[in-house]
């Protein structure tokens, strides 16, 4: 079993910030369907190749995310390495990904709150480039997307569904050597 958490804020004000693309992934990842609610959170259960997989969206914003994460962790009785977690960063510009096994929160306060609540920075990671914030990061990463910045977004999220698709399949350090 495995789950995969897009980290977003909820609320049709944030539904295209930069904050916001582990949500946007998710949903061209799986499509138009139901969303059941739980855990403060939104979710979507179903079999890929013969596995049962949850796609969560928690809608606790963005820096208590670690909260609906650890409720679906706990309920599922999963150890915290069978969890993906799809999230914006700074790190890289607009257009790039990296597939990360374990390690900091890099100064993401989504990641922290899933750090401080699993009690570990064992879990995997998409991490998506927004690139850096030219002055406010707050204004920045709660913006919208800047007209010419669109279709490199939506490249990339192309992109990242095939990454899933390879994630669903292969062991995550080939995904990695395959992707970073």
């Amino acid at each position: 079993m495995k789950l995969v958490f897009g980290l977003g804020n909820p609320g049709r004000e944030y539904r295209n910030t930069r904050h916001n693309v582990g949500f946007s992934v998710i949903d061209s990842y799986v499509g138009h369907v139901y969303f059941r609610e739980k855990y403060s959170s939104l979710y979507y259960i179903t079999n890929i190749n013969g596995e049962k997989v949850v796609f969560v969206k928690p809608q606790t914003y963005m820096n208590d995310s670690g909260r609906a994460v650890m409720h679906f962790v706990n309920y599922y009785k999963l150890s915290p390495s069978d969890i993906l977690v799809i999230h914006d960063d700074m790190d890289f510009d607009i257009g790039n990904f990296k597939l990360k096994k374990t390690g900091s929160s890099a100064g993401h306060n989504g990641i922290k709150s899933i750090i401080d609540n699993l009690g570990t920075e064992d879990f995997k990671r998409i991490r998506i480039g927004i690139s850096k914030a030219p002055g406010d990061t707050v204004d920045y990463v709660l913006g919208n997307f800047e007209e010419g910045e669109i279709a490199e977004m939506s490249d990339v999220i192309e992109k990242l569904k095939l990454v899933l698709d390879d994630y669903f399949k292969m062991d995550f350090d080939s995904l990695m050597n395959k992707y970073n």
